[in-house]
């Protein structure tokens, strides 16, 4: 059962093969089994599972389901879940227990889906390799000597894995596209505004976005449909017509424009990634799609804005946690600052501590106008070269990430190192741009991700493209070996 996409695992329990009790059951089963290899899932719930899974058969037998009725996902560790714990994979929050759902999981809530657990992140998101958490790192299972990508690496190593059916992850730089990548999975970003980030623990308030992670892009559409939609509850929530994704993945690819921007196909782009980034385009021209070189001659500067803008707004959002009314608190504190000082510093990670000082020193003054504001004006114009590609393009293609997975440990004492692994998804995210990764010709017997970028609200192109190719190739097909 584990083997079978939403799709497939939806007509089982149509037709009656298995109940959402026995899939539960089976999934709770490979958790158990193979979860401590991982360290993907921070908690497991399988009381709450198995209820859940109870009330969707109970949902079929009335007539009332829909495709995700019953179906198993995981919800990143970043998503208050009342009655369950949130730990934003650190030990701030280490004992975090929300009364509220976040409106991303009451939908999907609503959609009769089953919450196997809370999944495996970088601490508050900040990370691109999962090593970062205050409940150590995540192994990919394709290779569990090699990182599976960051923050959402716990979401994808479960997906990967088979470990639950789908899962839902979080984007801010590329944090649900570079793990996709790195796992061999598809991953989405939708447009800013697309999914509500209500009950979702900010990182960088104008960047995170939610989405799914999933096995194929059909599944994608499906999920998406569930989580995206206005949310009076979210200021940022964008008040657009969610249109029906699933219906919208059957369209031919006969006279489609991408573009192919140099700058993501220069120095920096290891050779086996590039090549299978090569067979997907001769895919695409295939089956009629059209390419143009183009150029986003300011994506270069998307790492150094990236990292002047997210760390100010974590400096910002993360002063809330200070031992006071919620989170880690230390023991006998002599005074306030006291408690402040080493609560903060006790319940905060190295990569934290770092962003949240990089943040606050950029919007100190004599430094705001030479950091923050001068990385919102090169935001401006990042954003204005997506504007002048898309007038001539429909969509974008590269690689979403230089390489394949690399090893546990290599570029954990490298900041910039770590950094510059986002290289090539941080700028949708500063454009605020819907983004995919699909999975394309493994290089070296490891995963490669393929990246989409979209107009505003353009999921369902994106969606539709991804969908075409995997129809034509078998690479999202493919599961680690060991975890069959």
């Amino acid at each position: 059962m584990h083997k079978k996409t939403i799709a497939e695992l939806d007509r089982g329990l149509r037709q009656g093969d298995y109940s959402s009790v026995e899939l539960t059951q089976h999934f709770l089963a490979r958790i158990e089994r193979l979860n401590p290899r991982l360290n993907a899932y921070i908690t497991v719930d399988g009381d709450r599972a198995l209820a859940a899974a109870e009330r969707a058969d109970s949902r079929r037998r009335q007539g009332q389901a829909g495709p995700l009725t019953g179906i198993p996902i995981a919800h990143k560790d970043i998503f208050c879940t009342q009655g369950l714990k949130t730990s934003c994979g650190s030990r701030m929050l280490d004992g975090f227990v929300a009364p509220y759902n976040a409106t991303v999981v009451e939908r999907l809530e609503e959609a009769g889906v089953v919450m196997l657990g809370k999944t495996n992140m970088d601490e508050f998101a900040m990370g691109s390799s999962n090593e970062t958490s205050w409940y150590g790192p995540v192994r990919n299972p394709w290779d569990e000597t090699r990182v599976p990508g960051g923050s959402s690496g716990g979401s994808a190593a479960a997906v990967a894995a088979r470990l639950c059916a789908a899962a839902t992850g979080t984007d801010t730089g590329g944090s649900i596209r570079q793990p996709a990548a790195l796992c061999g999975l598809t991953g989405l970003k939708p447009t800013y505004g697309r999914v509500s980030r209500w009950g979702m623990i900010a990182f960088a308030s104008s960047l995170d976005q939610a989405g799914p992670m999933t096995r194929s892009a059909e599944d994608a559409a499906l999920l998406l449909q569930a989580m995206a939609g206005f949310d009076p509850r979210d200021s940022t929530s964008a008040q657009e017509p969610v249109p029906d994704y699933l219906t919208g993945i059957g369209q031919d690819l006969k006279g489609l424009r991408i573009g192919l921007p140099k700058e993501y196909f220069g120095e920096g782009l290891d050779a086996g990634v590039a090549a299978s980034i090569e067979a997907a385009i001769a895919e695409f021209r295939r089956l009629g799609a059209e390419f143009r070189d183009i150029s986003l001659p300011n994506s270069p500067l998307s790492v150094p804005t990236y990292y002047v803008v997210a760390p100010a707004e974590c400096s910002s959002n993360l002063a809330r946690f200070d031992g006071v009314r919620y989170g880690h608190r230390c023991q006998d504190p002599r005074d306030l600052t006291d408690l402040y000082t080493r609560s903060r510093a006790e319940g905060f990670g190295a990569e934290v501590k770092r962003r949240v000082m990089i943040g606050t020193y950029v919007l100190s003054a004599g430094y705001y106008d030479a950091y923050y504001l001068k990385a919102q004006k090169l935001r401006h114009l990042i954003s204005d070269d997506f504007r002048r590609a898309f007038a001539g393009v429909d969509l974008i293609l590269g690689p979403t990430s230089p390489t394949t997975a690399f090893p546990l440990g290599a570029k954990a004492d490298d900041p910039v190192a770590m950094y510059l692994n986002d290289i090539y998804t941080i700028a949708t995210n500063l454009a605020g741009l819907p983004g995919l990764s699909l999975p394309a010709a493994p290089a070296s017997g490891l995963p490669v991700g393929l990246q989409l970028i979209g107009d505003y609200f353009q999921e369902a192109r994106l969606l539709n493209v991804a969908h075409q190719l995997q129809k034509a190739t078998d690479w999202h097909l493919a599961s680690p070996p060991s975890f069959d």
